[in-house]
């Protein structure tokens, strides 16, 4: 399981099993939530973000770090789902250590 980043106790991640539509799934304590990034002709034009079955969703507080780093890292969150599941190389991931706005 690929994991892209760590912001804030958040952890941004991959499943290695994943797929289509292009998603990642946010993780803290027990707690998970998924957003799904809608690309249309190379551009991202929407994130739509939902509970993930089975597992209690993530926090307010959460969530909103969730939204705040897959909307800042959108395009290099599809960069990274190619180079995983299309190209097959490795991600490193990446702390994030302040506040994104």
């Amino acid at each position: 399981m690929p994991k892209l980043y760590e912001y804030f106790g958040l952890t941004v991640l991959f499943y290695a099993n994943e797929h289509e539509p292009l998603h990642v799934h946010g993780k803290s304590q027990g707690r998970e939530s998924r957003a799904e990034i809608i690309v249309l002709n190379g551009t991202v034009v929407e994130v739509r973000y939902s509970a993930v079955a089975g597992r209690p969703p993530l926090d307010r507080q959460e969530m909103r770090y969730f939204e705040e780093l897959v909307s800042a890292h959108a395009s290099d969150i599809v960069a990274k789902w190619i180079d995983f599941f299309v190209l097959h190389k490795p991600i490193v991931p990446e702390r994030i250590t302040r506040r994104i706005k």
